[in-house]
């Protein structure tokens, strides 16, 4: 039996979350497991568990780790901490911007209103 150690999907839909196990390679991604070795979570790119130790038992054992498991060991290893790529936004910039371009939006229209007039067209 070929072990691997590779990431097995989790979670809803559109909010993955990854398992780090041990599986027999012929079995489906999210199949039936012999360990669970760790978990990620790629929205908050945060290492949430991982048992290096374990990893390291089964690989003097012969399972092989895919790259992406790889990855996540050696930043665990190294003390690597995975930080949000998004920077948050902040509500006031935003609430700014919005309140200009409604004052904006509000003195076109008032110059707007009134009677449009049709030129050469007169209504009988």
């Amino acid at each position: 039996m070929a072990v691997r150690i590779r990431l097995s999907r989790i979670g809803k839909k559109n909010r993955p979350h990854w398992r780090v196990v041990a599986v027999d390679s012929k079995k489906k991604r999210d199949g039936a497991f012999l360990e669970n070795l760790g978990s990620y979570d790629p929205i908050k790119h945060q290492i949430l568990q991982l048992r290096v130790e374990r990893i390291d038992d089964w690989v003097s054992k012969g399972a092989i780790c895919s790259e992406a498991v790889l990855k996540l060991i050696r930043l665990k290893k190294n003390g690597i901490v995975l930080e949000d790529k998004k920077s948050p936004v902040k509500k006031e910039k935003n609430v700014s911007k919005l309140k200009e371009k409604t004052k904006e939006g509000a003195i076109a229209s008032k110059k707007g209103k009134g009677v449009k007039k049709e030129e050469g067209k007169e209504k009988v």
